[in-house]
């Protein structure tokens, strides 16, 4: 992924940037994902025991796990790019 920042941007704005295009792909798989899984659903329903088709906390407790873990995987990358001195950044490119 190509990152675009302003030259002088501040640490808290590159930490945002980052974090917002990470949630907004994290919602979107969430979403993509929910309805396949709404979808899909019935070809597995034999596979299931004692889980409903369409039990709403399995979905949730599943969207909620995978959120907390895409938050952590895009947090950590995060962080270390917004502590990158901008002088080190700019000799590498």
């Amino acid at each position: 992924m190509a990152y675009v920042w302003r030259l002088g941007a501040r640490r808290q704005d590159v930490l945002a940037s980052i974090l917002a295009e990470g949630t907004r792909l994290t919602l979107m798989g969430l979403a993509v994902g929910a309805i396949c899984a709404a979808v899909l659903s019935r070809v597995v329903a034999n596979l299931l025991y004692g889980v409903t088709v369409y039990d709403p906390l399995t979905y949730c407790a599943a969207a909620v796990l995978l959120a907390v873990v895409a938050s952590i995987a895009v947090y950590l990358p995060a962080r270390s790019a917004s502590r990158v001195d901008p002088m080190v950044a700019l000799r590498y490119d």
